[in-house]
């Protein structure tokens, strides 16, 4: 019987194995691997209705494999998403942690070579079983932090390796791939291919009003405290995606104060709204369809 692993190099991976104890097993990213996950970006772009963009995946070691412009990108895009993804690959991190250190004082960081650092959000490691085989950068959607949910979505297109039944495997995300999505507050799995996503949501100030016709959400806090409206009616209530609709607040309702250990389920069609948040207010939140 072909294992979980064997697949899972059919599927995406280059594999080559050493005997000698000295030596470690390494994975390699394929043409096919880098496709697919330029084409997870693209399903996740247009889903959100994200205006254009360039997606650019890298090797381990930083060199060009896939690049995908979508229409109306600006020219400029190839070079930043290739640079987000090289960022992303030889330093292991997402590019928004040195985007994030610079604004915070370490000016000093600008002043590595441009050809291997482009400290912009939208960068991401590609990791399969621990092992980073990749980066995926993103450049010319709507804002920074939408370039990192596409990249986040291509990244984890290997999460949906299948066992030869056809089964789903069992998914894995090990604790930096959850701080760095943590960190923006993205989806860290897209649902694409299935009937639930898991966000790794953050917030830092209030919201709007927000109605999902289909998603139900099921939420978790982990840290912070913050006032939720649920109920009552969308104010100026317009949509502004298949299936999502945004106001700017709540009109009646219940007001919930949220903190930390608990749990709160919002079926579909229901208005819910942040109203005030305390500070930095993290949750978990899975979507099921």
């Amino acid at each position: 019987m072909k294992s979980i692993f064997s697949i899972a190099v059919v599927l995406v991976l280059g594999t080559v194995l050493y005997t000698n104890s000295q030596t470690v097993e390494r994975k390699t990213l394929t043409i096919d691997g880098a496709k697919k996950a330029i084409a997870a970006a693209i399903a996740y772009a247009k889903k959100n209705n994200a205006p254009g963009g360039v997606i650019a995946v890298v090797d381990e070691g930083g060199n060009l494999m896939a690049l995908e412009r979508l229409d109306g990108t600006f020219a400029a895009g190839a070079n930043i998403s290739i640079g987000k993804a090289r960022t992303a690959v030889l330093f292991k991190r997402p590019t928004k942690a040195f985007e994030d250190i610079i604004k915070n004082g370490r000016t000093a960081m600008v002043a590595l070579p441009d050809a291997y650092f482009t400290p912009l959000q939208g960068g991401v490691p590609i990791t399969i079983d621990g092992q980073i085989v990749g980066g995926i950068g993103v450049s010319g959607a709507a804002s920074a932090q939408q370039d990192e949910e596409l990249a986040i979505a291509g990244a984890s297109v290997f999460s949906d390796i299948k066992v030869s039944d056809g089964t789903p495997s069992v998914l894995f995300f090990d604790a930096k791939q959850v701080s760095a999505s943590f960190s923006t507050g993205a989806v860290l799995l897209d649902g694409s291919n299935r009937n639930y996503m898991v966000h790794t949501s953050r917030r830092e100030k209030p919201g709007l009003a927000e109605v999902h016709t289909l998603d139900t959400d099921i939420s978790y806090v982990l840290q912070g405290t913050a006032t939720f409206v649920t109920g009552g009616k969308a104010v100026d209530a317009k949509e502004i995606a298949p299936n999502e609709i945004r106001g700017s607040r709540i009109e009646g309702g219940v007001t919930r104060q949220l903190a930390k250990g608990e749990v709160i389920i919002v079926p579909n069609n229901t208005a819910h709204w942040f109203k005030e948040v305390n500070g930095e207010f993290l949750y978990y939140t899975i979507k099921v369809r």
